[in-house]
């Protein structure tokens, strides 16, 4: 039985007539859009199980209603195909949940981005790049899914840029900012399975976040070699407010170092937690924290993060090459946290 559309439909002549359409209308983040005709909507909604007035997620500052309709139209405007559908949906629910609070990383001036990390079976059926040129172009999937989410936010939820999007520089992954876990290559459990879903599930984990940080290391051929030029690099780079959390993406050759020293994912968190720390006189110093420096500030330590487990590990990125990530969260203290969301088909 065919579904019920509601949202207002607009009469053009052509395809191409549609595409400039949406740009006059503000529809697009500066892209073309595929044209969302009813049966094209429709079948997002079937491939996903959703009436169109099935509310997805609730943004409560804004006093939004996400509806399956909406979230469908916009996954078509991004490319997605059907089966993307129902991620698209994880990830609107996660944005929609009261910890990862919405108002801060879709106004604030720090510019965050949704970074997604797809988990579960699903992420193979869909090819979601977990491997080389990881945040990269190249992968439908990868792009449009997240391009989707973006566009939800823009014309269901108002972050327009300039207007409730204040964001000053922002950063390319709020056009799409979508990767999958490496789960065939690693040595570890996935990141799903860690917060409490079953490895045969598949989820998305949705979470406020700055651009990836590269750092490099082709010398060290132990954990704590690979460790230390991470954290250094953390360390300095960090915030003085703290971030609420950050994502560690280690790519392959990382990964395996790591892996075959023995060292799982609860020793790395730790490993990062404890060499991170700045002396409050070394942030004072620079400028990060206000104050003058006083005797005790020297030794007087603050962690990135509150806990060990405020760091996510992903392991992800090319077999080849010593490069690797990290990725701040958005905000201070816990203003935003990550939400795992499970996919339901």
């Amino acid at each position: 039985m065919p579904v019920t559309l509601t949202s207002k439909r607009y009469q053009v002549q052509d395809p191409a007539d549609a595409i400039e359409f949406c740009f006059q209308q503000g529809w697009t983040d500066g892209l073309p859009v595929v044209p969302p005709t009813p049966d094209r909507v429709s079948a997002m909604l079937e491939a996903a199980r959703l009436e169109p007035q099935q509310q997805v997620a609730f943004i409560t500052n804004r006093t939004v209603s996400v509806t399956a309709e909406k979230v469908a139209v916009n996954a078509v405007m991004a490319g997605c195909k059907p089966e993307y559908m129902p991620v698209v949906v994880a990830a609107v629910e996660g944005i929609g949940d009261p910890q990862w609070s919405y108002h801060g990383p879709g106004t604030s001036t720090g510019g965050a981005a949704v970074l997604m990390i797809v988990n579960g079976p699903i992420a193979r059926e869909l090819e979601i790049n977990a491997g080389d040129n990881l945040f990269g172009p190249g992968w439908r999937a990868n792009l449009t899914i997240g391009r989707a989410l973006r566009l939800v936010m823009r014309n269901v939820c108002g972050s327009l840029p300039g207007l409730l999007d204040r964001g000053t520089l922002g950063h390319p992954g709020k056009v799409s900012y979508v990767i999958a876990e490496n789960e065939a290559d690693s040595p570890w459990a996935p990141l799903h399975v860690e917060r409490g879903f079953r490895p045969e599930q598949s989820t998305v984990t949705v979470m406020a976040a700055e651009s990836p940080h590269q750092f490099y290391n082709q010398l060290s051929n132990t954990p704590e070699g690979v460790l230390t030029t991470l954290a250094d690099a953390m360390r300095l780079g960090g915030s003085a407010g703290r971030q609420p959390q950050y994502v560690i993406v280690l790519a392959g050759e990382h990964m395996r170092t790591i892996g075959h020293g023995g060292w799982g994912k609860k020793e790395i968190r730790q490993f990062l937690f404890e060499h991170t720390q700045n002396s409050h006189a070394h942030l004072k110093r620079t400028n990060r924290l206000p104050g003058s420096i006083q005797p005790s500030d020297e030794t007087k330590l603050r962690p990135l993060v509150a806990s060990a487990d405020d760091i996510l590990v992903v392991a992800a990125g090319g077999r080849a090459g010593a490069f690797s990530a990290y990725i701040p969260g958005w905000g201070g203290s816990r203003s935003s946290l990550a939400v795992t969301k499970e996919v339901k088909r």
